[in-house]
């Protein structure tokens, strides 16, 4: 369940661990910062997305680029400058040719025939909001009939069992998992469970979707796929995508990648986020194949263009910030398997286990008592800029739900910064990783 706008964003440090990574498979080699959540503003996710943090359900993790295995890039795409490639149009044209059918085609071009400017124009320009809804029952003239009846519609993310029979054939027979990893509490866990406050602003002129759907679509009123969306101010985040066996044929997950482009378009978000782009991932880099795409810098959270300069960088060192010009050493790349074209459509995998954090027994890091500020990670602020640009003493705290600041517990003066384990420690870390702006904005929630 989701609470109205204009509840503060309440987070809770976890802590800097290592996990098993899902990419290359190593058991212990990719490092994250972790917090939890109850509940976000989307104007905050979006700043916490821009500073290289992601979420899974109502986890909320920064990986550490630089020491780990594969490191994962935030990406995202300017809706508004996008072409598809021509074999991105390909697909969705087969597969508006499908739903309409040869007969549909030929009897609609006889009774609404298109005029000479019209149909100059379709020969020469792909317009990709045109195309998406080409096929939409609600779009046709009729008669006469499609072949199929489709329909696309941006609903509430609440559980229902049409979403999860689509979610455990996908689990199960795209992603090879047994049937004892699938289970619907870690279907509504990671995907029905939103902390996204959710509204719906007036903005220029017309309601502006905020929080996090389902995009679902339906053939002859089947469900056959899902896309789920965090609508953001300024994008839309795909958190994951998922379809049945029946559509495999089709290419659903360049056709999802396609349709949430669009509504980035024609909505006003300007922006598709596709979470991260992992380069030595196989399956990873076909996110990379959708133009104009940015990365985002790990140390400056400046964005880059993701062009070939930038990939061959990236073939040759697993990590890069371009603002600092600086390279690690050769590490060599770990490919992961391409053993289903598919699975180079889906974004991240989600746990499907009752608990997020329960992926490795090998989380501890090396250095367990180290702050995070000592540990080199990118993009995080140094203890001298901690102490500079935060003020620690008066950062908002949610106790057992009564509001107070950290200056008001009893033990805070006699706390260290540096023993990240205790009280001080612990929201001095949150701080680094989530920046002077944001520290100001979020509550800080225990029990």
């Amino acid at each position: 369940m989701q609470t109205p706008d204009g509840t503060p964003s309440f987070l809770t440090p976890i802590g800097y661990e290592n996990n098993s990574c899902g990419y290359c498979h190593s058991k212990a080699n990719s490092f994250s910062y972790y917090a939890s959540t109850t509940s976000l503003t989307p104007a905050f996710y979006q700043s916490l997305l821009d500073r290289g943090w992601r979420r899974s359900g109502c986890l909320l993790y920064k990986p550490d680029l630089r020491a780990s295995c594969c490191p994962q890039y935030t990406i995202r795409l300017d809706a508004n400058s996008f072409h598809p490639s021509k074999d991105q149009r390909q697909s969705l044209n087969r597969l508006n040719k499908h739903i309409l059918g040869d007969e549909y085609a030929k009897e609609a071009s006889r009774l609404y025939p298109l005029s000479r400017e019209q149909a100059k124009k379709r020969n020469t320009e792909f317009d990709l909001v045109e195309r998406v809804h080409e096929s939409e029952l609600q779009q046709l003239r009729t008669p006469p009939e499609p072949a199929h009846t489709l329909s696309v519609t941006l609903e509430t993310d609440e559980f229902t069992d049409e979403k999860y029979a689509v979610f455990e054939n996908y689990q199960r027979i795209v992603h090879h998992e047994p049937p004892s990893r699938i289970s619907k509490r870690g279907f509504t866990s990671f995907l029905c469970s939103s902390p996204l406050t959710r509204s719906q602003p007036n903005v220029d002129g017309r309601e502006h979707k905020l929080g996090s759907y389902h995009q679902c679509y339906r053939i002859d009123g089947k469900l056959a796929a899902v896309g789920v969306l965090d609508l953001l101010p300024q994008c839309v985040s795909a958190v994951y995508f998922m379809y049945d066996e029946s559509v495999h044929k089709h290419g659903f997950g360049k056709i999802g990648a396609l349709r949430e482009i669009a509504l980035a378009k024609e909505d006003g978000y300007n922006w598709w986020y596709a979470g991260f782009y992992i380069h030595s991932c196989v399956k990873m880099k076909y996110k990379g194949d959708y133009h104009p795409q940015y990365v985002l810098d790990p140390e400056s959270y400046d964005w880059n263009i993701l062009d070939d300069n930038l990939k061959k960088k990236l073939d040759k060192r697993k990590y890069i910030s371009l603002s600092s010009e600086t390279l690690e050493e050769d590490v060599p790349l770990v490919n992961g398997s391409d053993d289903d074209a598919e699975m180079a459509e889906t974004t991240e995998q989600p746990s499907n286990s009752d608990d997020a954090s329960e992926d490795s027994d090998d989380s501890c890091p090396p250095n367990p008592d180290l702050p995070l500020f000592s540990r080199g990670m990118s993009g995080i602020l140094t203890k001298d800029q901690l102490l500079a640009e935060v003020d620690l003493d008066h950062i908002k705290l949610r106790i057992r739900a009564q509001e107070a600041e950290t200056c008001d517990l009893v033990s805070w003066e006699d706390s260290d910064i540096d023993d990240s384990h205790s009280i001080k420690g612990l929201i001095a870390e949150l701080a680094c990783a989530v920046g002077p702006q944001l520290t100001k904005e979020m509550a800080v929630s225990f029990g």
